[in-house]
């Protein structure tokens, strides 16, 4: 069973939730608040911007 408790934000209808809400497919989190959850798309931006940094520097790539 998945935590409920937390803050998520909703993809469906772009707010935070609080709990229970939309089904878990279109929620990201749980945030251990409703101002993290509130910029899950920036932290997400963020983690996938450092992703591709290290998957390029792991492939060679960051030589241009």
């Amino acid at each position: 069973m998945s935590d409920t408790s937390g803050w998520y934000y909703c993809l469906t209808h772009q707010t935070v939730e609080k709990g229970k809400g939309c089904r878990g497919g279109d929620r990201m989190g749980p945030y251990p608040d409703e101002a993290t959850a509130a910029r899950a798309l920036e932290i997400a931006r963020e983690k996938t911007r450092a992703a591709d940094e290290a998957e390029k520097k792991w492939r060679g790539d960051d030589e241009d």
